[in-house]
């Protein structure tokens, strides 16, 4: 019994009818979808790196200040925007979610530097708020965050 299609081995009639089998798969359609995917994926991860952030697409500004050491992986960064809402690891958190991240890198190790990124509008008392907190947990390396002297 011959199969149909263009591969099947039929005759030109046969094969066409009822019962034919074809045994070719059209992958165009399925590369095209790929294609789309893959730019809308590359669009995409360019708008969030240009928004101007590491981690989550918020925008510190920070204010000037000198030249200092780089910050080590193990170090907890945090970052305040200028309407006074406090980031970490990328994700906005609530005094409650703060102190315990605070915490728990206190018991992991005590001696964690907390960098503090503050935007430079936003209100003195919110960043020794936000330090006076993490030294109360046990965290006494803090510093603050600044742009360098030829930094926009």
């Amino acid at each position: 019994m011959a199969m149909g299609g263009p591969s099947g081995g039929a005759s030109e009639g046969e094969g066409e009818g009822e019962g034919a089998i074809f045994s070719d798969i059209n992958i165009t359609p399925l590369t095209d979808i790929f294609l789309v995917l893959l730019i809308i994926f590359m669009v995409t991860t360019t708008a969030i790196t240009e928004a101007g952030a590491d981690k989550g697409g918020f925008k510190v500004t920070l204010p000037k200040g000198g030249k200092g050491d780089a910050v080590a992986a193990r170090d907890l960064s945090i970052a305040i925007l200028s309407d006074g809402r406090v980031v970490v690891g990328g994700k906005v958190v609530d005094e409650a979610e703060l102190r315990s991240m605070l915490s728990a890198s206190a018991e992991r190790n005590p001696d964690t530097l907390v960098l503090v990124q503050a935007d430079e509008g936003v209100v003195h008392g919110k960043v020794v708020a936000v330090m006076d907190l993490a030294r109360r947990l046990g965290l006494q390396r803090l510093a603050i965050a600044t742009r360098g002297e030829g930094a926009k």
